[in-house]
């Protein structure tokens, strides 16, 4: 990881943002993605087990909140021979609980014998085949390789690689780094010739394994919305292979748009 500066510093038991850990939507509003990352992080860090694969993660995203210190906490809901089922809440002193995720864990096992149609390997060149990106209108805090035009109405890939540490003096786990690339499905698959409309309320990943490496592929695969509201979905690969989805819902955000 490169020595740049962290999202948060740990401090009192509370993760303190970064100016750079803002949301693209406001310069005072912390970005959800982050707060998906922190859930990820504390469910893993306390709740993780070698012999069981995080399978599920969703991520609810219903408040917002300025750039102020956050705490997670966490809780085992159910353990179980075959399955772990573990939440996290994140707060801030001001404004109470304002995202909470929940993972669902299952005992890794033999796999079954015969075929099963699987999710074909998509043909994206690799980030080190394509090479450095030109700069956007937007600069995002993490490294991304557009492989279509962000204002296509039709199906929509990218690369993304994590170039910040999470939290200051930590390595991020492949669990972490996918939680943190699984906020992009929304503005990928909701985006379209006027740019971003909708702001997510949560997102859902569903893993048959953890990422191989640093780079995450996002490509959208549907999109449906009526009245303000939108449901849409993407595949997750590496460069090895896709390696789950990600499925989000998100509302109409009036007067304000990203992209375009």
């Amino acid at each position: 990881m490169p020595d740049k500066e962290a999202f948060f510093s740990l401090k009192n038991g509370e993760f303190v943002p970064a100016p750079h850990a803002r949301s693209p939507w406001a310069p005072d509003m912390l970005h959800g993605r982050l707060l998906g990352g922190l859930a990820a992080r504390a469910i893993e860090d306390e709740h993780g087990d070698p012999e069981f694969h995080f399978a599920r993660l969703t991520v609810d995203l219903f408040r917002n909140s300025p750039l102020v210190p956050l705490s997670v906490e966490t809780v085992r809901i159910r353990e179980g021979r075959r399955i772990r089922v573990a939440d996290a809440t994140v707060r801030t002193a001001g404004h109470g609980a304002i995202a909470r995720a929940t993972a669902v864990l299952l005992r890794r096992g033999e796999q079954p014998e015969g075929e099963v149609s699987r999710t074909p390997t998509w043909d994206a060149p690799t980030p080190e085949e394509i090479g450095p990106q030109p700069p956007g209108a937007w600069t995002p805090p993490f490294d991304l390789w557009r492989l279509t035009s962000w204002t296509d109405p039709g199906p929509k890939r990218v690369w993304l690689r994590e170039t910040f540490p999470l939290v200051e003096g930590e390595t991020m786990s492949p669990f972490v780094r996918v939680a943190l690339a699984g906020d992009f499905a929304s503005p990928l698959a909701n985006s379209g010739t006027a740019g971003l409309h909708f702001i997510n309320a949560d997102y859902t990943l569903t893993l048959s394994r953890l990422p191989l490496g640093e780079d995450i592929g996002l490509e959208s695969n549907g999109h449906l919305s009526d009245d303000g509201v939108a449901t849409a979905h993407c595949t997750v690969h590496d460069t090895s292979g896709p390696i789950g989805y990600c499925l989000v819902t998100a509302v109409a955000n009036p007067g304000t748009r990203l992209g375009g």
